[in-house]
């Protein structure tokens, strides 16, 4: 039980210090220097660095093993219209 209670505890903070959750945070410290001092390179790097982090949270959430699945399929039908399309033109 107690190994238990310390594996959830290692989990709940490797989530809590997760690398996006950094990279949001340097984001918004960077954004709030900015503000704050006037600094318009540091607003700009804290609105890139922001939008690059909602991106990144996007992407790891995308089932890329279903998406690559369905790219596969597609490509196949492709494939298939083509091979009739050219026996049809060899007609």
């Amino acid at each position: 039980m107690n190994k238990d209670k310390e594996n959830q505890e290692i989990s709940v903070l490797g989530r809590l210090l997760c690398m996006e959750a950094l990279i949001f945070l340097m984001g918004l410290a960077s954004l709030g220097y900015g503000i704050v001092n006037g600094a318009g390179m540091s607003i700009f790097f804290g609105v890139f660095i922001l939008s690059g982090a909602v991106a990144l949270y996007f992407v790891k959430r995308k089932d890329w093993k279903k998406h690559w699945e369905e790219q596969e399929a597609i490509r196949q039908r492709l494939d298939e219209i083509r091979k009739r399309e050219k026996e049809k033109w060899k007609r």
